[in-house]
C-alpha cells in the first residue's frame, strides 16, 4: 500500500511527539538519548519530503541543521571518547567522525542556501540518507559494543541531557526559538 505524504507527516509528528515525551533531561542513559534524538531527526526528514512551501522547508531545514549540529557536538565531545577508550574500536569511531564531518559540511552549505535554490533540496535528502546510514552503524554496531562495558550509561546520559540544553540554548536562532 501506498504511503502518502500526509501520512508520513502524521506518522513524523507521532514519533516527534513520542520522542518529546520519553526525553526529559537527566531521566535516560546515553544511548536512549542519542537514540531519541535519532528518531527525532529522522522524523524532521520524513517531513520535509512532504513539504512544498519554501518557508516550511527553510524553517524545517533550520531545525534539522540545528539538531544535528547539537546531536554530533555532543556525541563527540562527551560519548565518543568513553566509547572509544571502553570498545578499543578505533575504526568504527573513526568512520562516526568522518561522517559527521560530511554531515557538517552539508549542514553548512543547506544553511547557505535558500529553498528554490537549484540543489537544496537535494542536499537535504542527501544529509538525510547519510544520517541514516550514520544512525544505523551507530545502533546496529556501535551502542551494542558500549552496552557491554562498564560505561556508567546513565551519568553519561545526564552529562549528554545538560550539554545539549546548553548547546541548544546557544545555538538556537531567534527564528526557531
Amino acid at each position: 500500500m501506498a504511503v502518502t505524504a500526509s501520512t508520513k507527516v502524521k506518522r513524523a509528528q507521532a514519533r516527534a511527539s513520542d520522542t518529546k515525551k520519553s526525553s526529559t533531561p537527566n531521566s535516560q542513559d546515553a544511548i536512549a538519548l542519542l537514540e531519541a534524538d535519532h528518531r527525532e531527526v529522522d522524523g524532521y526528514f520524513e517531513q520535509y519530503e512532504a513539504l512544498t512551501d519554501d518557508a516550511d522547508k527553510k524553517a524545517l531545514a533550520g531545525k534539522i541543521c540545528l539538531a544535528l549540529k547539537v546531536h554530533t557536538q555532543i556525541e563527540e565531545e562527551l560519548f565518543y571518547p568513553p566509547a572509544r577508550t571502553a570498545t578499543g574500536d578505533g575504526d568504527l569511531l573513526d568512520e562516526a567522525v568522518v561522517e559527521h564531518m560530511g554531515a557538517k559540511t552539508l549542514i553548512a552549505q543547506i544553511e547557505a542556501m535558500q529553498p528554490g535554490q537549484p540543489l537544496y533540496d537535494a542536499k537535504v535528502k542527501v544529509l538525510g540518507e547519510q544520517v541514516r546510514h550514520h544512525v544505523k552503524e551507530e545502533e546496529e554496531e556501535l551502542f551494542p559494543e558500549v552496552r557491554e562495558t562498564t560505561i556508567d550509561l546513565e551519568a553519561l546520559g545526564a552529562k549528554l541531557a545538560d550539554r545539549k540544553a546548553e548547546l541548544m540554548a546557544l545555538l538556537t536562532p531567534v527564528s526557531l526559538a
